[in-house]
């Protein structure tokens, strides 16, 4: 009886054991995902850049020379996308923010052209990030230049050192030329060659020939300097960087969980296997988002059961990131649905992506069928408006707001490659009776 006892009190107790160490196993879980995705994400800054190492002292030279000594500049950031530009910024970022003095007096105005969409727009952020809304209090500007008039005058008060420095950073600066008159972007020049409030625009941008897009005025008011990021590290720097962004920092919560997660990561490093694939995705872009990409799908199988990434993650991981969401779509249709696609994709490009309706559909289908009818059976017209409800429940075909459907068609739009070159069309409408 007595034996029994112990053998149940024991078993309670691994029990009880087992639970504690997988809720810590779990809580080491989620802070690894966490952090990693925050990561791969928001580009925070990990470890020195690689490749860049010139772009980063003169970038860090310059806002030094603002933040310290109370100078304004203003420099574009060129490059194409995923060459690091904003990861470059971050690290420079970081750095200037260990400096006390910096870090007490700096203040940043984070700006994107995606979001900020005309000049009304930019000015109501710059307005709530340097927190002037208590300044601004019940004023009702009557046009867009008393408002311009009001920020200007905010800035100017003021001398190179008693203001505090303002950095500007203008995410996909090019969207900014877009504006009327490009009124915001020469004000914000027009500051940074005046000796009153410290003010440093900094743009981010990918187009080449942004100089050229710029007015007259504006140019002449614009430093001149660019900073040229390209992507130029070799396949042995990109495996560190491939480590560094999967490896955990020093300061994670369990020491033995980071130390067994690094060595981990470095054995995988290690795998040719591994290896052979990184190298696929090497050569196929150097574009650090798609390496982010990778490693975010292979983090995504991470469990308290399946603690650590495998080699065997890593090439599912390559598989799901190459393949074509949008020709799955069609894997395993019928021979009707697929010849249905087609008459829309025929109809889109003669009505340049116009909405048509299921008669025209089924016309077009008809036309088809009276050129090829030796080769394929001729199908009524019910179970052809069957196969388009099929389209729909396959997600080939997406319920406009309008009453109308929208298909995607793997081809090549007329309207899509004027706008942007060689781009897949995947918005074709019809509607629906």
């Amino acid at each position: 009886m007595l034996s029994f006892l112990f053998k149940v009190k024991i078993s309670a107790m691994s029990k009880r054991k087992s639970k504690e160490s997988s809720s810590a196993n779990g809580e080491c879980i989620s802070q690894v995902q966490r952090i990693l995705r925050e990561r791969f994400c928001h580009h925070h800054a990990t470890g020195k850049p690689f490749g860049i190492e010139h772009q980063y002292r003169h970038l860090l030279e310059l806002l030094k020379r603002t933040t310290v000594h109370g100078e304004s500049n203003s420099a574009l950031i060129i490059g194409p996308r995923g060459s690091g530009k904003t990861m470059l910024l971050n690290h420079v970022l970081k750095e200037l923010m260990e400096i006390k003095q910096i870090r007490e007096n700096l203040l940043e105005v984070h700006l994107n052209g995606l979001l900020q969409t005309n000049d009304k727009v930019a000015l109501k952020e710059i307005t709530r990030q340097l927190h002037l809304e208590n300044v601004v209090g019940d004023k009702v500007f009557g046009s867009f230049a008393e408002n311009l008039a009001f920020l200007l005058e905010a800035l100017r008060k003021g001398d190179r050192t008693s203001s505090c420095p303002v950095l500007f950073i203008l995410d996909e600066f090019d969207l900014f030329v877009h504006h009327k008159n490009q009124t915001l972007l020469y004000n914000l020049f027009d500051i940074s060659q005046s000796a009153q409030t410290p003010v440093t625009v900094i743009g981010l941008t990918c187009r080449q020939d942004i100089l050229e897009l710029l007015e007259k005025r504006v140019k002449s008011r614009f430093s001149h300097r660019q900073i040229y990021l390209m992507n130029s590290f070799d396949f042995k720097q990109y495996i560190k960087i491939f480590k560094e962004q999967l490896s955990l920092p020093a300061e994670f919560l369990d020491e033995s969980f980071a130390q067994k997660w690094n060595n981990n990561v470095q054995h995988l490093s290690e795998d040719k296997t591994v290896q052979d694939m990184l190298q696929n995705l090497f050569h196929y872009s150097k574009d650090l988002r798609s390496l982010h990409l990778l490693l975010m799908l292979a983090l995504s199988n991470v469990t308290v059961h399946h603690p650590l990434i495998t080699a065997s993650d890593l090439h599912e991981a390559s598989k799901q990131y190459r393949m074509d969401s949008k020709a799955n779509i069609v894997h395993g249709l019928s021979v009707l649905e697929i010849c249905l696609i087609i008459a829309m994709k025929h109809l889109n490009d003669v009505y340049e992506g116009e909405p048509f309706n299921f008669q025209m559909v089924y016309n077009e289908f008809q036309k088809f069928m009276q050129r090829k009818a030796h080769c394929m059976y001729n199908f009524e017209k019910p179970v052809v408006m069957k196969c388009c409800a099929a389209l729909c429940w396959i997600v080939a075909v997406h319920r406009h707001k309008q009453l109308t459907c929208q298909t995607t068609c793997l081809a090549w739009s007329r309207k899509f490659r004027k706008r942007t070159g060689l781009v897949r069309h995947l918005n074709t409408y019809y509607n629906w009776s």
